[in-house]
């Protein structure tokens, strides 16, 4: 299509590529909105449920922690379950981005824009 154009021809194949990226990217951010992670804390007790993104969108509490006198007990694992999903979260995104850096042939280390 673009012989004789020199690096023309190279050139429209590199935009080729970039548009193709930017869509598999943009695909990869929906996914992750909707990509589910659940971190939890006191075996069990506390479950905190976020998106890949790292949003959160529920809190399961097991009802035997809410003793008055150990507030800041359940304090710390409700704090511990959200920190957890949100790692988790964050994993989730990183994975999912490496294998998407990983079939497009880029270094596997590439940070894209999330």
């Amino acid at each position: 299509m673009f012989k004789g154009l020199g690096n023309l021809g190279d050139m429209a194949k590199m935009m080729q590529s970039a548009k193709e990226m930017q869509s598999k990217v943009t695909q990869l951010q929906e996914d992750l909105k909707s990509t589910l992670v659940t971190g939890e804390s006191g075996a069990g007790l506390v479950k905190a449920t976020a998106t890949a993104k790292g949003e959160l969108t529920a809190l399961d509490i097991d009802p035997s922690i809410f003793v008055p006198s150990e507030k800041e007990v359940a304090e710390d694992l409700i704090l511990a379950a959200v920190k957890d999903a949100q790692a988790k979260a964050q994993i989730k995104a990183e994975e999912e981005m490496r294998k998407l850096t990983s079939e497009m042939g880029l270094p596997a280390d590439m940070k894209l824009p999330f």
